[in-house]
């Protein structure tokens, strides 16, 4: 069985040199394949420079034309590592670095299909980097210590945050494709677990697999007098793509009584929690441009 590690990166050289000197000591890895999306601070150097011709250090490079945003280099990454014959493909961005066993400890699992580790935060290995909903309920856990105690058989069943060392099989990406290259960034994800999901796809955390990330943004900021939650962040690029892709999702996958409460919760959210009308008209032309299949607007707000 072939694994293939996936990683995109874009302007975080010193990360991705962590990251990569982590996944040449894993010996389950066969190949790396880096998806460089267009980096403007010498990763493509770097890269042409370490690694010229992939060699005894099994990593191959790609630097694109422009930056496609994570949507786009998951995509074009995922392809390549099916062209070059991946039994099961690692994916992950660069400013991630998985435990030297969470691979291996991913692998135990072979009945599987959409599977990855638990990603706790860089910062703070005993809290969860991305807050997750336990299955069966609206219990939404922020620590490692409720994840633990929720699992059964050492997983979670039906939960993976996506494209954070997440595992996907052949077979899976044979039957429903590549992410959404046009979502660019935030959406991309859950589009391709909800996406999963509809193909009956097999989907877990398996808790004793570690990944750690930076915690970063506010995700999970409580509103509603702490009923619920929203995932702001003060970057307008993000902002717009989640209020975007996460309408064209939830139409397309929840319903539309689920796009009236995204809506809600927005509008809420920028009135109330954190006042700024101004990201109400933002998400309101973001969505009309999903709705009407058009993914370029958020060109505007790249640097």
């Amino acid at each position: 069985m072939q694994v293939v590690a996936v990683v995109v990166t874009f302007n975080r050289l010193p990360l991705l040199e962590r990251l990569l000197d982590r996944l040449l000591e894993v010996r389950e890895v066969a190949e790396v394949l880096v998806v460089d999306n267009a980096s403007t601070d010498g990763t493509g150097e770097w890269l042409r420079g370490r690694f010229p011709h992939g060699g005894p250090d099994r990593v191959r490079t790609r630097t694109l034309d422009s930056n496609t945003g994570g949507a786009g280099g998951f995509a074009t990454g995922l392809t390549w590592a099916m062209e070059r014959d991946a039994d099961r493909v690692w994916l992950m961005d660069d400013d991630a670095v998985p435990e030297p066993d969470c691979l291996a400890l991913l692998l135990e699992r072979p009945d599987l299909d959409f599977w990855g580790p638990a990603v706790v935060a860089e910062q703070d290995a005993s809290r969860l980097c991305f807050p997750i909903r336990l299955p069966g309920g609206t219990r939404v856990v922020h620590r490692m210590a409720e994840v633990e105690a929720a699992a059964r058989d050492g997983l979670i069943p039906g939960v993976v945050i996506p494209f954070n060392g997440v595992l996907v099989t052949r077979e899976l990406v044979e039957r429903i494709g590549v992410p959404r290259a046009e979502f660019f960034i935030w959406g991309d994800d859950v589009e391709y677990l909800w996406r999963a999901e509809r193909a009956g796809a097999r989907i877990a955390t398996v808790v004793e697999a570690i990944f750690t990330n930076p915690a970063t943004d506010d995700l999970g900021t409580p509103m509603m007098f702490g009923r619920t939650t929203y995932n702001h962040t003060p970057s307008d690029l993000k902002h717009y793509c989640m209020a975007r892709n996460n309408t064209v999702n939830l139409r397309d996958y929840r319903g539309w009584p689920f796009v009236l409460m995204f809506w809600v919760k927005t509008v809420w959210f920028y009135l109330f929690t954190r006042r700024r009308p101004g990201r109400i008209a933002m998400s309101a032309r973001a969505a009309w441009a999903g709705l009407r299949g058009d993914f370029t607007g958020h060109r505007k707000y790249l640097a």
